[in-house]
């Protein structure tokens, strides 16, 4: 069966939902360069709740891109790094880092602009 993603019962629609997350993305990034703990990865990627990095942690465990590794330790400790399948990401993530980053400016005088006119 041919996948297209505008149509809704597309299965690829499910893997638009996972990186068009907000918080996806930045973690991934965050993940790019090796294995991290939780509160190394609520600082890198900063502003993100406690709660709300682990359900993307656990949504990304879940999807596969994220591996979680706990140690029988106490403290209890969990790192979390990247899968082969995450890893795959790294590429088409880094075009649109370097988009956005090359783009943000005019972006926002275009938003600034519009609002302006509103």
């Amino acid at each position: 069966m041919r996948k297209n993603v505008l149509d809704p019962a597309c299965p690829s629609r499910v893997v638009l939902n996972r990186i068009g997350d907000k918080w996806t993305l930045l973690i991934v990034i965050a993940l790019s360069d090796g294995v991290h703990r939780f509160s190394e990865l609520r600082e890198r990627v900063g502003e993100v709740t406690p709660k709300v990095l682990t359900q993307t942690l656990r949504g990304l465990e879940r999807d596969g891109l994220v591996d979680r590794t706990v140690y029988a330790v106490v403290p209890p400790k969990v790192e979390y790094r990247l899968t082969d399948l995450g890893r795959s990401l790294l590429e088409p993530i880094a075009a649109v880092k370097d988009w956005a980053e090359r783009n943000a400016d005019a972006m926002l005088e275009a938003r600034e602009r519009a609002d302006a006119e509103a």
